[in-house]
């Protein structure tokens, strides 16, 4: 892959004439690779046996909802997954980032505005040396090592790859070690907004990152909440 536009991506909406408008809109901005499924039991299909790598995804659909397909996915890849639905009520958000969407576009959207943000998931997961070309910093937390140029954390565990949100949030609290950061800086960071309204997305987000990087999520040891305040990275050695 030598850019985001040689990116597969895979379309799931069940109304044909958004399908073709926002297949056109993606073309039209350069990719070639697009893929289409109207309901949950095409889009199963198409995700195990053609692997895109990103999903643009609706909640809404005939045999079920995108929530639901969106957790299937998660269980068995990490491509990024952009939710694009008429629902854009504050915990319906709330919902899909929290269940570790990229992001979340509601309808009716700007064709511009898809492609920035399509552009921003795919460049963060797949590209992260175009927008910041700088080696970046491997280190351990305990036993645990996180490499950020690719992503990935190595402990006795296994191996686990960060998700986007995930990086940004490390990545945060990385460059604030040992000090306190608060949820405000990391929802910036991860989601561009401060935190009112993503206290439970960030939450969801912190536990499964402390589920990758410490030997006993439950009692972290190295990712530690400070009450009333936020987060505090501890424990780093670097190599």
């Amino acid at each position: 892959m030598n850019d985001i536009f040689d990116c597969k991506l895979l379309l799931v909406d069940d109304e044909p004439e958004l399908r073709k408008m926002v297949g056109n809109i993606l073309k039209q901005n350069g990719f070639k690779k697009i893929i289409f499924a109207a309901d949950c039991s095409h889009a199963r299909f198409l995700f195990t046996s053609e692997k895109p790598d990103g999903v643009i995804l609706d909640v809404s659909l005939p045999d079920g909802d995108g929530f639901t397909l969106m957790r299937e996915f998660r269980s068995i890849s990490t491509a990024p997954v952009l939710f694009l639905s008429a629902r854009d009520e504050d915990e319906n958000r709330l919902l899909g980032l929290g269940l570790g969407a990229d992001d979340y576009i509601t309808k009716p959207f700007l064709p511009r505005e898809l492609i920035l943000r399509l552009n921003a998931v795919l460049s963060r997961t797949y590209f992260p040396a175009v927008l910041n070309p700088k080696e970046k910093a491997v280190f351990y937390l305990g036993e645990t090592r996180i490499d950020f140029n690719s992503g990935t954390v190595t402990s006795a565990k296994g191996n686990f790859t960060l998700t986007a949100k995930e990086f940004a949030l490390l990545e945060k609290l990385f460059d604030n070690k040992e000090k306190i950061v608060t949820g405000d800086s990391l929802c910036l960071a991860a989601w561009g907004d401060p935190l009112y309204g993503y206290e439970n997305t960030l939450m969801v987000h912190i536990r499964r990152l402390r589920e990758k990087i410490e030997p006993e999520p439950s009692d972290p040891i190295c990712l530690i909440t400070v009450r009333g305040l936020g987060y505090k990275l501890v424990g780093v050695t670097l190599t």
